[in-house]
């Protein structure tokens, strides 16, 4: 993507003909989407919920959908920031909350149903945690241990629909940080890109050890993460532009190379994966972001190959945050569900393989996603500000 256009100042207009009806109306236009970056959202959100249904520890490696969505995310915030930071700060919050609040209404209040209740211990620690799901500055608590729901659902599906809030808190942390982030970015572009990876080094080899844990796993977050939200502002700010041509493609196999090695090095393997050894993460998506968004095209249209998928893309992309935080719970009702049709004698005699495959779950999957699309989706409208749709596939 092009650097930003240098704003023009009375010596650029000076003479200049009056603005016609076509140059207002240009003004006013919002800046097109970048279809390469919705691309890459698109294949991310695809790919976190292949992994968390499949587990195979190759799929980060593949394609580290974390670090490329905290990227996407850096290189809107940094675009949005030309703007008051306040202003900025309160719209990204106004636009990732209600869907969060949504989550909670209906989950909180199944926990409750179940039996959930205070910690006797400490009771009002409980009901101050329980504001997280209000304003998620560190995980919100769920219940754990609550019934299942019989035939839909297994004990564990409280901590299934908050397994993926981790990345709503640490999202909402970037936000607030991201005008000083932007500002260190300005005054020494090279050490702010890569100033969080001191401290996932530090933690990794136990040379700092914070013991609270709701702290530690922040810190954790922002040092595996934090240089690849940095990367996306430093793309949309031009900062990676200035540097020679050859220098990212030099680097970031070696940067993306030297997490992996990291990573064999401590055993990895399916269940012990990336996610369990940040800083082979942190140096893994560091180097694969730099490269991706090195590759830049800055599609302002699609290409004619990728034309067909436009509906799929845009849907996605309208509902990443209800894909998102929906998909876990929809992996483990489509699992339960799929788990019933053991019980006909004639499939488990005839089509075992069938009924052991996960890829008809993945189908299942999809379509429950689909469904809470349609159910939970528009809040995501609302929160932007724009007019609600139960199925936004068609381009603007």
């Amino acid at each position: 993507m092009n650097a930003p256009a240098r704003p023009a100042g009375p010596q650029d207009t000076a003479g200049a003909a009056p603005a016609g009806p076509a140059t207002a109306e240009a003004a006013t236009r919002p800046p097109a989407r970048d279809r390469y970056f919705d691309l890459l959202r698109a294949v991310a959100l695809f790919r976190v919920v292949l992994y968390h249904l499949m587990g195979w520890a190759w799929l980060p490696v593949v394609f580290p959908s974390m670090g490329v969505m905290f990227a996407l995310a850096g290189n809107l915030m940094a675009r949005s920031l030309k703007r008051p930071a306040v202003q900025v700060v309160r719209g990204r919050m106004r636009r990732m909350l209600p869907p969060l609040w949504l989550l909670g209404v209906i989950g909180v209040t199944g926990m409750f149903a179940q039996g959930w209740s205070p910690d006797e211990e400490h009771p009002a620690w409980w009901w101050l945690h329980l504001t997280y799901w209000i304003l998620p500055l560190s995980d919100p608590p769920y219940a754990e241990g609550v019934a299942g729901i019989q035939g839909w659902a297994g004990e564990d599906w409280a901590a299934e629909l908050a397994g993926p809030l981790w990345y709503i808190r640490a999202y909402l942390w970037f936000v607030l940080l991201s005008p000083l982030l932007l500002r260190a970015l300005r005054i020494q572009p090279l050490a702010a890109i890569a100033a969080p990876l001191v401290p996932s080094a530090v933690l990794q080899f136990g040379w700092l050890t914070i013991p609270f844990e709701r702290i530690d796993s922040a810190v954790t977050d922002f040092s595996t993460f934090g240089a690849c939200w940095i990367l996306g502002m430093a793309h949309q700010q031009g900062v990676l532009k200035r540097i020679p041509q050859y220098v990212a493609p030099s680097i970031a196999p070696i940067i993306a190379c030297a997490g992996l090695w990291y990573a064999f090095h401590q055993d990895f393997r399916t269940g012990h994966d990336l996610d369990s050894i940040p800083f082979a993460q942190a140096l893994w998506s560091f180097g694969t972001v730099l490269l991706l968004l090195h590759l830049s095209p800055a599609w302002s249209e699609w290409p004619h190959r990728l034309r067909r998928w436009d509906w799929l893309i845009t849907l996605l992309n309208s509902r990443a945050v209800t894909v998102y935080l929906w998909h876990n719970i929809c992996i483990l009702v489509a699992a339960t569900l799929y788990d019933r049709l053991w019980g006909f004698p004639a499939l488990e005699q005839n089509v075992p393989w069938l009924l052991e495959s996960s890829w008809p779950v993945l189908l299942l999957v999809w379509i429950l996603l689909a469904g809470c699309v349609v159910a939970f989706g528009w809040v995501e409208d609302l929160a932007a500000r724009r007019r609600p749709r139960l199925w936004p596939s068609a381009s603007r």
